[in-house]
């Protein structure tokens, strides 16, 4: 393990509302385990990463969404608490778009990567990665954005059902909106009522071709791309399980070469001057082989931690190191580490497991047999840190209740109407005059 700069301290900015990020809990116990100080901005001062022994402090994030404002009196704020600027990490997008338009502001009091202005936003931005894309001939879904709810119908039939619908800007949503960052649409009339969501969704909306989900078919790619430009660290990995199955997060993830994904990755970094922590999403078509870019999202994946070398060595601590003037080592790779988030594998084993199994293409990677031979780690237990497991246990059972409630409220609420008016049909004509006799008339 390379020596850690100790004295510098870290503070993990996640501005998301989801409880049940354990990327962050990773992001903790990594820099905690190697005795760095480190501070989480979160939804909840009783979040289950808060109960992380490798945390010293929760601090309770801005209300509000992208409140830049509220956000730097909150880091700012914090950077006065802590004896030495602290290396700031990104734990969402929304997380690494503010603090790329506050970098004036919080330069000299934080550490953070050389990033080019406003790169972030432009890379996490769904319409824009298309254009980066087409400029790079990079593999990418066939993308439509329409400019009215005629074309978004006519987008469909010309792209063939179904087609996945995407905001360009997910981090815009409104909260407690109903409206999910991605959807697949199966109809010209879903599609028109979707684009109808529009004016509340606060970014365009864009079609895409629907490339047929299949076990083996999904990878990733995480890196650290240093100051100088280089990717100190990267690797690939194949999207085992997935919740919701085929179309969701990693829940299962195996450390896996796939010299066409890592060689896209270097492509994109490079040719965009990115610098710091990138986790890139593929898709595999098989007719073609080609490996088609998703999502380039710009801080770690929840899944990072797959990615811990021999050294030690994860996307996270190459960060702190290299900001802090330490050398990142050049670990050896990890081929078949597993790394299964507990709640999220058992949704998708109880759902039915995996999607069918397709025809592999030539040249595909397979994974390794028998045992994972780099290891494995768990999302949310880990004995030397227990406590996350059983505080994220009953927050979700507590939440499933939840939602089982309010489906049964709405559930009844729909019934009731459709009660009423079987009674309706069912009276006699002589009990509809009384009881429209009986119904006071309005003045």
């Amino acid at each position: 393990m390379s020596s850690f700069d100790s004295r510098v301290p870290a503070v993990l900015l996640r501005l998301d509302r989801n409880p049940f990020h354990h990327g962050t809990l990773g992001a903790v116990r990594s820099l905690g385990r190697a005795g760095i100080e480190v501070h989480a901005v979160v939804e909840a001062a009783k979040s289950p990463v808060s109960r992380s022994r490798y945390l010293t402090r929760t601090h309770l994030r801005p209300d509000g969404g992208l409140d830049l404002a509220g956000i730097q009196r909150l880091l700012l704020s914090l950077a006065d608490e802590l004896s030495t600027p602290a290396v700031l990490i990104a734990m969402d997008d929304l997380s690494a778009i503010a603090i790329s338009r506050l970098r004036p502001e919080l330069t000299g009091r934080y550490l953070l990567p050389d990033q080019p202005s406003g790169l972030p936003e432009r890379v996490a931005d769904k319409a824009a990665l298309v254009e980066i894309c087409e400029r790079l001939a990079i593999p990418h879904p066939r993308t439509v954005i329409p400019g009215s709810a005629e074309e978004a119908a006519a987008a469909v039939w010309s792209l063939g059902l179904p087609v996945v619908a995407k905001w360009s800007r997910p981090w815009l949503l409104p909260e407690g909106a109903g409206l999910r960052s991605t959807q697949v649409i199966r109809s010209p009339q879903e599609a028109r009522e979707l684009y109808g969501c529009g004016a509340a969704a606060g970014s365009p909306l864009l079609f895409q071709r629907f490339l047929p989900p299949g076990r083996d078919l999904d990878w990733f790619f995480h890196g650290y791309a240093g100051n100088d430009g280089d990717l100190l660290v990267g690797a690939a990995g194949r999207k085992e399980r997935s919740w919701p199955v085929a179309a969701g997060l990693t829940a299962v993830g195996r450390w896996l070469p796939n010299p066409e994904v890592e060689r896209t990755a270097r492509q994109v970094v490079g040719a965009l001057g990115y610098r710091g922590i990138l986790d890139l999403d593929f898709r595999l078509e098989t007719a073609t082989g080609a490996y088609h870019l998703l999502d380039f999202n710009p801080r770690p994946g929840a899944q990072f931690r797959l990615f811990t070398d021999r050294a030690g060595t994860d996307v996270v601590r190459a960060l702190h190191l290299d900001l802090t003037g330490r050398a990142v080592p050049a670990g050896a790779p990890a081929i078949g580490r597993t790394f299964l988030v507990e709640n999220y594998a058992l949704l998708s084993v109880l759902s039915g497991g995996l999607t069918r199994r397709t025809d592999r293409s030539p040249g595909q990677p397979t994974a390794p047999a028998g045992p994972a031979r780099g290891g494995s780690e768990t999302a949310w237990f880990a004995l030397d840190d227990p406590l996350p497991a059983f505080a994220m246990a009953v927050a979700w059972v507590l939440h499933v209740a939840r939602r089982g409630w309010r489906r049964l409220r709405r559930a009844d609420a729909g019934e009731r109407p459709r009660a009423n008016a079987l009674r309706q049909r069912r009276r006699t004509p002589r009990e509809t005059v009384e009881a429209d006799r009986s119904t006071p008339v309005s003045s």
